[in-house]
């Protein structure tokens, strides 16, 4: 798929079945966070607070998959790992299999419990930084 420079037009680009999930699952999202904005970053659809990334999507051959940055501290069955630091998702293969009560509590978590990226990988990057400073020089 090209890259999309709007949500409508990743949607647009879409199965009609998968159109149907994209169109639950963005309704559902700008109405739990009504203060985010949400773009197309890195080809998929991405909701933010602040300059944070707290839910999106992805449309797969099989289905449509959901990645809530902060997922792994909601502690909800239902949403499984993703990755190696606090991402965890759920997938969806039909607009019917969208159940909105569960997607509307972790979307409420998402918009409490924001994973605060910026903060976390600027101190990684920092830390490798004067890690690199301290390092003994190799010799050639």
């Amino acid at each position: 798929m090209p890259t999309p420079d709007s949500l409508a037009a990743y949607d647009a680009a879409l199965p009609p079945e998968q159109a149907a999930i994209t169109q639950v699952l963005r309704r559902a999202f700008d109405a739990a966070l009504p203060n985010a904005t949400s773009r197309v970053w890195h080809r998929h659809p991405v909701w933010f607070i602040g300059e944070n990334p707290v839910v999106g999507y992805d449309a797969r051959r099989a289905a449509v998959h959901v990645l809530f940055w902060n997922g792994q501290a909601f502690e909800e069955p239902g949403l499984v790992p993703v990755g190696k630091y606090r991402a965890a998702g759920t997938h969806y293969a039909a607009a019917s299999d969208v159940k909105l009560p569960t997607l509307r509590r972790w979307l409420k978590k998402a918009r409490t419990d924001v994973f605060d990226g910026v903060t976390y990988f600027q101190a990684l990057r920092d830390a490798a930084k004067a890690r690199a400073r301290t390092a003994p020089k190799k010799k050639r």
